[in-house]
């Protein structure tokens, strides 16, 4: 996820939609709600969480310019993926 200034974020989640609206509304706190980080502009999933993990730490670890190469591979435009899944519609947290 990034922000305007491109400002990067990278982190797991077992539900993706759920994870991204709480970010754009600001209901966790700490980086991205401190670095207005509301936007989803990088994905991947798999169905095995060790797998998950392993991805985002390895990530994480990584330059930036690593970072952004892989953003720019899949979305070189940097659009909101997440446009349009919500509407102005109330997000149930489950």
């Amino acid at each position: 996820m990034t922000n305007k200034s491109k400002t990067l974020y990278t982190g797991m989640t077992d539900n993706l939609e759920r994870r991204v609206y709480e970010h754009r509304e600001k209901l966790v706190g700490g980086f991205t709600k401190r670095y207005n980080i509301t936007k989803l502009v990088y994905y991947e999933t798999t169905s095995n969480v060790l797998t998950a993990i392993e991805r985002e730490k390895q990530i994480k670890g990584w330059i930036r310019r690593k970072k952004i190469a892989l953003v720019e591979a899949m979305n070189p435009q940097w659009r909101d993926l997440s446009e349009g899944w919500f509407g102005d519609a109330i997000f149930i947290n489950e």
